[in-house]
């Protein structure tokens, strides 16, 4: 592993480490290690065995990486360095990063760079970004990923860690929401549930009825709440093109009812 010499080293992710090891993991004494506390209840726990894949042992050599991307299924993820040191760089979800390009639906990354050709085509710009943050994670330093945010990460040695994706149950929710939107509304795009579990929304809200009903509740009135402000921004910025009297396609503050046959409306457009 020291002596490669690949412009792409081999970044490897075992994701049934703890099986083959035959090794513990949670709060017990015969425990290898346990999720840290400071980020609280991991709320896809209610999944049991049929949540999907979450957990992974990384080893890679000097620069192996990641290229940018965002966490599966919207959830977060916390990783921790037990060997070497990872360069981070993040950004927000809603960041133009450059020198990446996320087709509409975000079911598409398109980065047609390796690790060092992006850091050599546009770490600089991306740098000077606001949104941009950055650091070096070493032995024993946990980095925290907050869900839906991109990053990018670089072994700068040899280097081996620990890494896993929950659910937070953050004061309002919002978190939770995120995640159950996208189980939801991305069934294209959710991994790593077992081939046999149909409807992975369904799942994970029968299992938080059973076990936390009131935090359900919240966290799917805060799920309308999205939708609803989603809706409105369509209305106002998109509009509705068979609204138009006119026939134009342009920019339009339109009021359409069910009786536009019938009642002018209000319509300012720009063509």
């Amino acid at each position: 592993m020291d002596d490669n010499m690949d412009e792409s080293p081999l970044y490897l992710f075992d994701r049934m480490f703890a099986e083959k090891m035959g090794i513990d993991i949670g709060n017990k004494p015969s425990a290898a290690y346990w999720r840290p506390d400071c980020f609280g209840p991991d709320l896809f726990a209610a999944l049991g065995n049929d949540r999907p894949a979450h957990r992974w042992l990384i080893i890679g050599p000097e620069r192996s990486g990641s290229t940018f991307h965002k966490d599966p299924n919207g959830t977060s993820a916390w990783n921790a360095v037990i060997q070497g040191s990872k360069y981070w760089i993040m950004f927000p979800p809603t960041a133009q990063v450059p020198g990446v390009y996320v087709s509409r639906d975000s079911s598409e990354v398109t980065s047609p760079l390796s690790i060092a050709e992006w850091l050599l085509s546009f770490h600089g710009e991306a740098r000077r970004l606001p949104e941009c943050v950055e650091g070096v994670c070493r032995a024993g330093e946990i980095l925290h990923v907050p869900s839906g945010w991109w990053h990018l990460v670089v072994n700068l040695e040899r280097g081996i860690a620990l890494t896993q994706n929950f659910v937070p149950q953050s004061p309002s929710l919002s978190l939770l929401s995120e995640v159950l939107l996208f189980l939801r509304d991305k069934p294209n795009q959710v991994s790593g549930f077992a081939r046999s579990i149909s409807d992975p929304y369904e799942l994970f809200a029968s299992r938080l009825m059973q076990e936390q009903p009131m935090l359900l509740e919240r966290a799917l009135e805060a799920v309308e709440r999205k939708q609803s402000k989603k809706r409105k921004w369509h209305d106002v910025a998109g509009g509705d093109k068979e609204c138009r009297q006119d026939g134009a396609t342009g920019f339009s503050f339109g009021f359409c009812t069910d009786d536009d046959d019938n009642e002018p409306t209000a319509d300012a457009s720009i063509t």
